[in-house]
């Protein structure tokens, strides 16, 4: 199982995470496109340093959200979905130009991410906004207890897919993530983490928020690096997934 992580969200003088101790020990690099964090420096700056320790860059394009850190959905059509999509796309691919590495994958964030796994439509335009760009380009999906009905989807679309799981979040009886509006929607002690983390690896479930067994089969696991334990947690995950 691939060790993904959400990084390149610093904007500006605001410093967001800890991406040069991160970086060495993930296998995956979502890098966030200017929309909801992220500026063109902070990109270039993020993509050296994936290429640095031979990690792979995937796109994390998001709605058009700096205040909210693309954390609210805003209602748009399908054209301006693709459009979007392209857009940030585009920018970071030409920065990966730049370096001689590849854009690898796609992986929405926040609020899109959440939306397109509620609704085809949605999830939909993010296909052909992919195809557009470059059909051979992975979409990362959340891994839930349906993962069937996204793979037929992306099958027709003609899409390749990765579903993730979350090793700091918590789940819904449904497979979803529990809104961060909640309480305990973010797990924050160590071994609860690499429990939930073991167990995913290990069964293909997780114990959702109200103890009840849901079926997760995944390809690639993310934790978040924006906390003061991150680093020394995501050592942890790797060393377990090595075993």
């Amino acid at each position: 199982m691939l060790l993904n992580c959400d990084l390149g969200e610093s904007f500006g003088a605001w410093q967001m995470s800890a991406d040069a101790q991160v970086m060495p020990h993930i296998d995956m690099a979502n890098i966030a496109c200017g929309f909801h964090a992220g500026d063109f420096s902070v990109m270039v700056k993020t993509v050296a340093l994936a290429k640095q320790h031979q990690v792979k860059i995937g796109a994390h394009p998001s709605y058009p959200d700096l205040q909210g850190f693309g954390r609210r959905s805003i209602p748009m059509s399908a054209e301006e979905i693709e459009a979007m999509l392209l857009y940030q796309l585009g920018a970071l691919s030409g920065i990966c130009h730049s370096q001689n590495v590849a854009l690898s994958y796609v992986k929405p964030h926040g609020a899109l991410y959440n939306d397109m796994m509620k609704d085809d439509a949605l999830l939909q335009s993010i296909f052909t906004a992919i195809n557009k760009f470059n059909a051979d380009c992975p979409l990362v999906i959340m891994a839930t207890a349906n993962n069937a009905h996204y793979q037929k989807m992306a099958d027709a679309a003609g899409i390749s897919i990765l579903f993730e799981a979350f090793a700091d979040r918590a789940y819904d009886d449904q497979g979803f993530l529990v809104p961060r509006s909640q309480k305990n929607a973010v797990l924050h002690s160590c071994e609860h983490i690499l429990s939930q983390a073991k167990q995913i690896k290990d069964t293909a479930t997780v114990t959702s928020i109200h103890g009840n067994i849901v079926s997760l089969a995944a390809q690639t696991l993310c934790i978040h690096g924006d906390n003061a334990d991150a680093v020394a947690m995501i050592v942890q995950l790797k060393n377990l997934f090595e075993k």
